[in-house]
């Protein structure tokens, strides 16, 4: 998969990518401010949400449009969206600030309308909400572009997957990442359930996660279990509120994900037998045969004067049993490694 030129999956290290959502608490300024928290912490890339009140819900008193829990409860839907939305006017100096701190900048499509301005802004890719996932039209829409799809899969059931993916690839979508997902804001770390990378490789798409839980520890344990694409939501600061802070990474905590994420990937290899170069030095202390007792010409080798001892200079253990019975051609002192010159 290359988004923006950039190869992701497979051999290539773990794609990190900052979720800017309602962190910019209504102000330009600040949602610059976390562009460059995103490029000094060493993200790949920055995801905004493009959508309006109006492309989202209604302004209704009715049953439903109030939330009842969870981290927003007692908000309308129309009030939330409306001061969470980014204005479409910020997103081309977003876009530009980012290419300029060399992040790859694309966004959350929410309709039809906003593919179809930000497929002419240039981003470079789309991303399917977890809530979104159930939209087929408007997953066709954005794979009709023809760019890569990232699609998260909060609350979706494996038919729903299956839908979604057969959808993008029906309408001209070849290049696809899953985003394993909980739609828990935050999501307790034992509820991550990262054994469901399994399934989802199913599907023949990149593999990445998108993660509402504290800290690092998920993304990196993702990374080992094959994920290659991490978001995170970014602010500045926690403390200073907004909808999303309440699962948000500081700059510090973003860095740790980067940092520990490659490291994880970096740790798995390619699976080879071929030993590393750090284990030179240590194969002199494995075990060999050796004289334990001196040894005089024509006298056998026995248990009583040969073992496997360290270091490893003698020959291998294997062995043993086709050194006992057979005498020394030469004196053996205590101490030598065991050679086939030394034998008869």
């Amino acid at each position: 998969m290359r988004i923006a030129g950039r190869e992701i999956g497979g051999a290539h290290p773990p794609f990190v990518i900052a979720e800017l959502s309602a962190n910019h608490l209504g102000s330009l300024e600040r949602a610059l401010a976390i562009v460059d928290a995103a490029a000094d912490a060493g993200c790949d890339a920055l995801k905004l949400q493009t959508f309006t009140p109006e492309s989202m819900t209604l302004e209704s008193d009715r049953r439903g449009f109030t939330l009842e829990s969870g981290p927003w409860q007692g908000r309308s839907l129309w009030d939330l969206y409306g001061e969470a939305m980014t204005p479409w006017a910020w997103h081309q100096p977003i876009f530009a600030h980012g290419a300029a701190r060399g992040l790859i900048v694309f966004s959350t499509p929410f309709d039809e309308e906003a593919v179809a301005r930000l497929d002419q802004l240039g981003a470079p890719a789309f991303k399917i909400a977890s809530f979104e996932l159930v939209d087929l039209e408007l997953i066709a829409a954005c794979a009709r572009t023809g760019k890569p799809l990232v699609m998260s899969t909060g609350m979706a059931s494996d038919a729903e997957v299956v839908e979604a993916v057969t959808t993008a690839r029906a309408h001209g979508a070849t290049e696809i990442a899953l985003l394993h997902c909980v739609s828990g804001y935050p999501t307790p770390v034992e509820d991550t359930n990262l054994r469901r990378l399994d399934a989802l490789a199913a599907h023949g798409c990149v593999l990445g996660l998108s993660d509402h839980s504290p800290g690092a520890i998920v993304p990196i344990a993702a990374v080992a279990r094959g994920a290659t694409i991490i978001e995170k939501h970014l602010t500045l600061r926690r403390a200073d509120g907004g909808p999303d802070a309440g699962f948000s990474l500081e700059p510090a905590e973003m860095a740790e994900v980067v940092r520990g994420c490659r490291m994880a990937w970096g740790a798995l290899g390619d699976g080879s037998a071929r030993r590393p170069k750090s284990e030179g030095s240590s194969r002199e202390l494995r075990r060999s045969l050796y004289a334990t007792a001196n040894i005089v010409v024509g006298e056998p080798l026995t248990r009583d004067n040969v073992r496997a001892i360290r270091p490893g200079f003698g020959l291998p253990p294997r062995e043993l049993p086709r050194v006992l019975g057979r005498t020394a051609k030469v004196e053996i002192a205590r101490g030598t490694p065991l050679a086939w010159e030394l034998v008869s």
